[in-house]
């Protein structure tokens, strides 16, 4: 909440325990990571600006203050939160608007001066100064400050909140308004505190101006909190609780007295915010709501930091474990007690009990989140979906499968958000080496990565929809980003493996091959072709040869499949012809037939997932890369023939020494 302060400090009356934790934030607040806050200070020539630094830093008026300072460093004690603060004097004459605008977009916020006894001064802020921040896109908090307060005609007193709503209406940048006076030493500290406090405790990402709300993100931050100090989990803060979270959070406990205070005024204010228990939830976010609007953010960042949020309201990034050592050709899973988890938390918040989980449940699930992690791409519509639209149990397991090898700290931190228990990094595991898997001619995986290829138009697009699920639909669409489709496929013996299908544009084959890592943690690729167009057959076959000799050069070769789709259709003979002639030359499986339009797939996903289980099987071999491993035998073999020669003539000559030893010892 913005505030408007006049000749005194706001304080909260009539509330002791809210003002204990309020004062108590204000000397232990966390800083954020911020090790130093820089303030520049602009306005109209003569309202004051060098005055209000001097006075600041020296705790007396100047007699003689110079036109612009030089830069005024306060120390990091100075104010509670022990974050030094430099503070920048400028000019107001046009010839010096370059040197302002620079130091203007180095700022962390900006202290924009009028003065009290100059009515014109006050008018330029909103037909000027505020205009030409933005027109400089500076994008700090203004800090707006009322010097020589000490010199306003007694008979024109104004409303300070009659003159500055307006202009924070038009103007959301503005901070805090407060007036002052260097001359009398009236509130000189407080327009640095404040501009220090926009700064290390902002309000944008906690409250929303315009609706007088809490952000979503603030919400749901805190709605994890509560229940992380929900330790008996019945839907309320007990006396005991609230006292736990004010010594982790403030370190200083609640009096029995203050605690019935704080939840007096709760309840007087929304009844449902208190209950038998305790404290509920909606009282809690109360609370925080009614720190914002008091002016206390400090608080309620403290609140966030004290559990690991950032600026943006996310968990930091130590708190969240990234580092996972492992080669190119290794990928992550989830381990078997993190799916055990995840299928709890399935039947948990699957309120309605029809083994599928709503969108409203999904957001239920992830309200302690920043936000769903599935609702952009490459997450959404990558899964299978039930006729009403939820996620089944395979199709949430699939979610998470995809997400961890795709983006496993992204999992972890998501999985923290959602209360997994213990050490958030036994939740996943590296798989073993693809090189590793083929020398034993068995892969350890549990989810397999397959890239599909193809020529537009060859019908890659409805290959994935198929694998999920989806309707076969007539209207062609060009896919232009790669995109993810992912499932459980049920092999033999009723043992489940997830396969994740990736469509790789036709156009983008060459920029992905680019990279010497590419193929490296893919563990199949998928060819398909239009069976009815040679042409389609003829580029498929080019892809095919650019992937496989990729594979040979760089010592990631991948196992592939030829699928030849549209089998509906009219066949093309030479396609046929050509395409089993090929998939012989390469060594690899004959092209494996199927129509998405009628519904015949020819168990073409337990297929690939057979060929990914056996990655020593199906890899093509171009006739360069058979050419250069000719070439190694021939060059192999030359230099065992050298070495053979070279140890003969050795021991021949080792056998004529002795033998002429021999000789002369005899004669």
């Amino acid at each position: 909440m913005r505030l408007m302060i006049l000749g005194v400090f706001l304080v909260w009356g009539g509330w002791c325990s809210t003002d204990l934790m309020a004062r108590a934030a204000a000397g232990n607040a966390l800083s954020g990571g911020v090790t130093g806050v820089r303030i520049v200070v602009v306005g109209d020539r003569g309202t004051g600006k060098s005055s209000l630094i001097c006075t600041a830093a020296t705790d007396a008026f100047p007699t003689n203050a110079p036109p612009v300072l030089p830069p005024t460093r306060l120390p990091e004690d100075f104010y509670p939160d022990r974050v030094p603060l430099t503070i920048i004097d400028t000019s107001s004459r046009v010839e010096d608007s370059g040197k302002l605008g620079e130091e203007l977009r180095r700022a962390d916020a900006v202290v924009l001066t009028y003065a009290c006894d100059q009515p014109a001064t006050l008018d330029r802020l909103s037909t000027f100064w505020l205009p030409e921040l933005r027109r400089l896109e500076v994008k700090v908090p203004v800090i707006v400050v009322g010097c020589k307060l000490d010199l306003r005609d007694e008979h024109q007193q104004i409303s300070l909140d009659d003159v500055m709503t307006p202009i924070m209406h038009q103007f959301r940048e503005i901070e805090t308004c407060i007036e002052c006076s260097a001359f009398k030493l009236i509130q000189v500290p407080e327009v640095f505190y404040y501009a220090q406090k926009a700064v290390l405790h902002p309000t944008a990402p906690l409250f929303d101006q315009e609706t007088q709300t809490l952000k979503p993100r603030c919400v749901r931050a805190l709605k994890r909190i509560f229940i992380l100090c929900d330790h008996d989990r019945d839907g309320a803060l007990s006396d005991a609780e609230l006292n736990d979270f004010q010594v982790k959070c403030f370190n200083a406990p609640l009096q029995p007295s203050e605690i019935v205070g704080v939840k007096r005024v709760v309840q007087e204010k929304l009844p449902e915010g208190v209950s038998e228990h305790g404290l509920t939830l909606t009282g809690f976010l109360f609370l925080h709501a009614l720190f914002i609007e008091k002016g206390r953010l400090e608080t309620t960042w403290t609140v966030l930091r004290k559990f690991g949020y950032d600026n943006d309201i996310k968990l930091a990034e130590s708190l969240i474990p990234s580092s996972f050592k492992r080669s190119p050709d290794q990928s992550v899973e989830l381990t078997n007690e993190a799916i055990e988890y995840l299928k709890g938390i399935f039947d948990l918040f699957d309120a309605d009990g029809d083994g599928a989980l709503r969108s409203s449940e999904i957001d239920d699930l992830f309200s302690t989140a920043p936000e769903c992690p599935w609702n952009e791409a490459p997450y959404k519509d990558a899964a299978e979906k039930t006729a009403l639209g939820g996620l089944s149990l395979d199709g949430f397991l699939s979610q998470w499968a995809l997400m961890t090898l795709l983006d496993p700290a992204r999992t972890l931190e998501n999985l923290i958000y959602i209360g997994y228990p213990g050490d958030p990094s036994s939740a996943i595991r590296v798989t073993k080496t693809r090189r590793y898997n083929r020398k034993k001619q068995q892969s350890d995986r549990n989810v397999f990565q397959c890239l599909v290829f193809g020529p537009k138009k060859a019908g890659k697009s409805a290959l994935l929809n198929s694998f999920l699920g989806r309707p076969f639909s007539d209207t062609y669409s060009s896919t232009t980003d790669e995109r993810y489709a992912v499932n459980i496929v049920d092999q033999h013996g009723g043992v489940k493996k997830t396969l994740v299908l990736q469509e790789i544009p036709e156009d983008g084959v060459k920029k992905m091959l680019v990279k010497k890592e590419s193929l490296a943690a893919c563990d199949m690729a998928v060819f398909v072709h239009d069976s009815s167009d040679e042409s389609s057959w003829k580029r498929a076959t080019e892809l095919l040869v650019e992937v496989a000799s990729h594979g040979e050069i760089t010592g990631f070769e991948v196992p592939c499949l030829i699928v030849a789709a549209k089998d509906d259709l009219d066949p093309c003979s030479m396609a046929i012809q050509d395409s089993t002639r090929v998939s012989q030359d390469m060594g690899i499986e004959a092209p494996i037939p199927i129509s998405t339009k009628l519904g015949d797939f020819n168990n073409i996903f337990r297929r690939i997932v057979n060929a990914a289980e056996h990655p020593h099987l199906s890899i093509p071999e171009t006739e360069a890369g058979r050419n250069r491993k000719q070439y190694h035998r021939l060059v192999n073999r030359s230099l065992m023939f050298v070495s053979v020669g070279a140890a003969v003539a050795i021991v021949g000559l080792a056998a004529y020494r002795v033998y002429a030893a021999r000789k002369n010892a005899s004669s």
